[in-house]
């Protein structure tokens, strides 16, 4: 009884995405990249805002959940001259990096869009992101940061400091809106955060490690990149002590993109032809598609 019960369940389940899916649709994303971390005085903001743009593919299997896969990219940055702590602003750091991220979410629509137009939708995924922190000098090179061992990764004085992967995961999520144009595409606005699970973003974490050492092992851009302040006007220029406040490690980094999404619902696949065969039926309310 237990094995029929089950059985018959399954082929309900299955019946019933079969006969309310939508099918394939083809997905691409406009809008901005933003991160927070140690070079961001405050826990969100929209300061340093770049461009990000993303394509990928969904798939839709009833009225109200989707699974979307995305491949985006981005840039993130920060600059110490922003903040208002004098202690951040004789820090002197900065940074810049590009994201490439692919991710997968599966998404839920609170409402039915055929029935109401419009929608919020929440969703949540697991993604994969590569970064690659970077700065310019005094006179325009660029410096590419891990390299480095700025704080000391890598080094053997400090093998508690592993060197950082650049290739890491992170947990998208967040919300949206979402509005149907007419039966093949919608159009929605969303903010997505991106949970990591490192703290290097920015090339920044710790504490400073001994200047002789650094200088020793990694050579002297690596000593001028991992204190700046010595580049400002009027400044003592002098290198920290060993031990002293860098960074904060008890948060991970965050990015997040916003912006626009607009959905192509692409017209092949059994799921399209059954929803197109059900076009007229008699329902009540009747679907606005």
């Amino acid at each position: 009884m237990v094995k029929k019960s089950g059985f018959l369940f399954i082929i309900g389940i299955a019946s019933l995405l079969s006969a309310s899916s939508q099918g394939w649709t083809a997905d691409f994303f406009a809008g901005t990249a933003n991160y927070q971390g140690d070079l961001l005085e405050k826990r969100y903001t929209m300061q340093n805002s770049h461009f990000s743009l993303g394509l990928g593919a969904g798939y839709t299997f009833n009225e109200h959940f989707r699974v979307r896969g995305l491949l985006s990219f981005g840039k993130i940055t920060a600059d110490d001259k922003d903040n208002t702590d004098p202690s951040l602003l004789a820090r002197n750091l900065n940074f810049f990096t590009d994201i490439t991220e692919l991710s997968v979410t599966a998404h839920y629509d609170i409402l039915d869009i055929k029935y109401s137009r419009v929608t919020p939708y929440v969703f949540a995924g697991l993604g994969l992101f590569h970064f690659n922190p970077y700065t310019y000098d005094s006179t325009g090179n660029k410096i590419m940061l891990k390299p480095l061992s700025t704080e000391g990764q890598g080094l053997q004085a400090y093998p508690n400091r592993k060197p950082y992967s650049l290739i890491q995961l992170n947990i998208p999520f967040g919300a949206g809106i979402k509005f149907a144009i007419n039966e093949s595409i919608t159009l929605a606005w969303e903010i997505g955060l991106r949970k990591t699970f490192t703290d290097y973003l920015d090339d920044l974490s710790n504490t400073y490690v001994d200047e002789s050492i650094l200088l020793t092992e990694r050579g002297p851009v690596a000593t001028a990149m991992a204190f700046r302040g010595d580049e400002l006007k009027n400044s003592p220029g002098t290198y920290p002590i060993e031990g002293s406040v860098r960074g904060g490690p008890e948060y991970k980094d965050w990015y997040y993109f916003s912006g626009l999404t607009a959905s192509y619902t692409l017209p092949f696949g059994e799921s399209y032809r059954v929803s197109k065969s059900k076009r007229g039926s008699v329902s009540c309310p009747r679907p606005l598609f």
